[in-house]
Formats: structure tokens, sequence, C-alpha cells
């Protein structure tokens, strides 16, 4: 199947998930579930490109299993985070500032989902279109590459739920493992996880629209959707975020100013 053909097949899965989804939260009013299916979608659209692609097989394979690990594991975890819980901060700020239109501008939100996951996906579609299979350096950066982020993202995400979890710590900013050395680290090896498949599309034609994936999501971590509303919500509810935030680095982990 040509590319444009699987992106379409792509295109309607992201639609017809991101509107059942929408659905779903009207019953409920939580979008915040928004986020695990996103997740588990894109690793779907990975499996996708790695089924219909008519390149190299080693390349659609380490497509297929990278993205589909990632997204199932990523996916999972927003899933028992936000499973019965209240809707998260920021879909509830979103929610009260449209008010009467909330329902219909939140369709619109959740199909900029299917947008952006379209762009993301460019990631997965170009190494999958290769002629040639990648040659072996390629496929150890990516792999380690893969390998480096998404086992910092979960250890980051475990870190994080564990002292979550402490009655004990109730009220205040995490600041162990990962989180000494970064406000963000989920979010920043989550940027890493979107480098692991340039690699992979290296001397194959269109190779370089592979660095979009990575500027799209470290742009929207950094400007948009991720720190700057998440960073906001700390700031009013954490007494000792402000310390965190003048000592430790923003993205890239980072031994902590004094």
């Amino acid at each position: 199947m040509s590319v444009w053909s699987a992106a379409l097949v792509a295109l309607l899965v992201l639609v017809a998930v991101f509107s059942a989804v929408w659905a779903w939260q009207l019953s409920n009013e939580n979008a915040g579930m928004v986020d695990p299916v996103w997740a588990f979608s894109l690793g779907l659209v990975a499996l996708i490109y790695a089924w219909l692609g008519t390149g190299s097989v080693q390349a659609r394979v380490l497509v297929g299993v990278g993205g589909a690990v990632w997204g199932c594991r990523l996916g999972w975890h927003l899933w028992r985070r936000n499973a019965g819980k209240p809707e998260d901060a920021r879909y509830r700020k979103l929610r009260q500032e449209w008010g009467a239109a909330a329902s219909r501008n939140m369709f619109g939100f959740f199909q900029l989902q299917a947008a952006v996951s379209m762009l993301l996906s460019i990631a997965f579609a170009v190494p999958s279109y290769r002629p040639d299979t990648p040659s072996a350096i390629a496929v150890v950066v990516a792999v380690a590459l893969w390998l480096v982020s998404v086992g910092g993202e979960a250890l980051s995400d475990q870190q994080l739920r564990r002292f979550v979890a402490d009655p004990a710590n109730h009220g205040k900013t995490c600041r162990t493992g990962l989180w000494r050395y970064s406000r963000h680290p989920n979010y920043f090896f989550e940027c890493v996880h979107w480098l692991a498949y340039v690699p992979l599309a290296v001397g194959a034609p269109w190779a370089w629209l592979t660095l979009l994936p990575p500027v799209v999501m470290a742009w929207l971590l950094v400007k948009v959707s991720g720190i700057p509303m998440l960073e906001a919500h700390m700031q009013a509810t954490r007494n000792d975020y402000a310390e965190y935030v003048r000592t430790t680095s923003v993205l890239i982990p980072w031994p902590p100013r004094h």
C-alpha cells in the first residue's frame, strides 16, 4: 500500500478513536482520559505503518515494536494515573473557560489530538517506506536512543508515582531520583523518544521529515500544553515549588543549582 493510503487509514482510525473518546467524556466530563488514549492510538498507528509499509522489513519491525511498546507503556501509565480520578486541572480549566461551548470546543480539541498524532507519526512512516535496510550503526543508535528514552521515562514516572503515594509527601514537590536533576524528566525522555526513529530513516527519501516529530513534541511540551500549564498549577498548589524552580533545570537533567 502506498504511503498516502496508509496515512489515510491512520487518519481515519485516529478520527474514529478520538470521536469515540469525546462521546465518552460527555457523560463523565473527564477529558483527561484523552491522554492514555492518545498514547495507545499512536502506538496503533506505528503498527499500521509497519504492517502496510512497503520498505525494509527490519525497519518496519523496529518501527512497529518500538512504537507499540512505547505507546502501551505510556498509555497504561496514564490510564492508571487518570482512571477514577477527578479531571486533570488543565482540562478542567479549559472546560470552565469555554462554558456553554465546552462540549463543542472539546470535540475540536480532541480532533486536534488526531492532527498532532499524524504529524508525530511521520517518525513511523518514513522508515517504514525506505527501500533499503538501515545500516547496522543506524540500528544500534536507534535502539540505544529508544532504550534510554523509554527506560528513562518509565523510571521517572515510577519515582513520581511512589513519591505521590506516600501520605507524608502531601503538598510537597518531588525531588527524588531523576526529579532532583530536572523538573520534568519524563518530558525530557519523551522528546528523546521521538529522536529514536531518525537514524532508521537516514539515507532514505524524505529522511529529514523525521526531524519534525521531536521538534513538534518539544515545542508542545515546552511552550504549549505541557510545562507552562503544569507549572502554573504547581506554583499555585506547592509552597516549595518556587525554590524548586530556582534550583532545578526545567527539562534537560542537570546538577541542581545552589
